[in-house]
């Protein structure tokens, strides 16, 4: 074989001179990854909803890197041209898309409203895309066939195996989302953007801050690492799929779980 195929593992990880949005990234997931990328070199925009929680999470990421938090609702279509604009207008490029803001809506199937189907899907489902939509001239621009660009979708392990607690929409939501990531992934891989999906199991968040309260010891108990995810395990496999490290990886979906979902043997 050739030496020239061989090349240097130095800076394999690195993000310097990269420009990242993550949504939903003023807390859980979603912070832990903004962390991970300012961390590993990269430009991060954050965005949530809440213009305080913005404020208050570009406050707490600074010291990590250059950070910029934009309020937006990306439950709504025109919110997520608005963000993407303002992305463009900052840089014309975007190297790395995480696609992360989500709700859950936990509610018996007998009593179990309209509004929980439409207001999950509109930000769990449909707002990846339209985002992908609206930055997909920035993510070409960015990607070449070396270094591709990068969407990165935050699914579920609830997409994986089914959940104790009733979250219909939510379960159908994140499964609908891993298959979107195989059919975009398919269609821009020639357009160098890859798309692959993380399925996170039980993280400290203000989503599963019920459950991890009332379950949360048993829930890490029946991990085959008998432990629940820590910041640096969702930093970590956001830093993997947005680098270099990563660049031959597309339409895949990783579950982060502890082993929870992808070893389960059934009731």
């Amino acid at each position: 074989m050739a030496d020239n195929q061989f090349t240097t593992h130095a800076g394999l990880f690195d993000l310097s001179g990269k420009h990242a949005l993550v949504t939903g990234g003023t807390k859980g997931i979603g912070i832990m990854i903004a962390r991970g990328l300012l961390q590993a070199g990269a430009r991060v925009v954050i965005s949530s909803r809440d213009a305080d929680n913005c404020a208050k999470a570009q406050h707490l990421l600074s010291e990590f890197g250059d950070v910029r938090a934009i309020p937006a609702d990306l439950s709504r279509h025109d919110e997520c041209r608005r963000l993407a604009d303002l992305v463009e207008g900052d840089s014309e490029r975007l190297d790395i898309l995480v696609n992360n803001a989500g709700a859950m809506w936990r509610e018996p199937l007998e009593t179990f409203p309209d509004e929980a189907w439409d207001e999950v899907l509109d930000l769990n489902l449909k707002s990846p895309f339209w985002l992908v939509q609206a930055l997909l001239p920035a993510l070409r621009r960015a990607g070449t066939a070396d270094d591709p660009a990068r969407v990165i979708n935050i699914g579920s392990i609830a997409a994986i195996h089914v959940a104790a607690s009733p979250n219909y929409s939510y379960a159908s939501s994140k499964a609908a989302l891993h298959q979107l990531t195989r059919v975009l992934a398919r269609e821009l891989g020639p357009q160098h953007v890859t798309v692959n999906a993380v399925a996170p199991g039980p993280f400290p968040s203000h989503m599963m801050a019920s459950t991890l309260d009332a379950i949360g010891d048993s829930i890490a108990a029946k991990a085959p690492l008998r432990r629940l995810g820590r910041d640096d395990d969702m930093a970590g496999v956001a830093v993997f799929l947005a680098s270099r490290a990563a660049s031959y990886l597309t339409g895949t979906v990783i579950p982060v779980d502890g082993g929870i979902a992808t070893t389960a043997t059934g009731t």
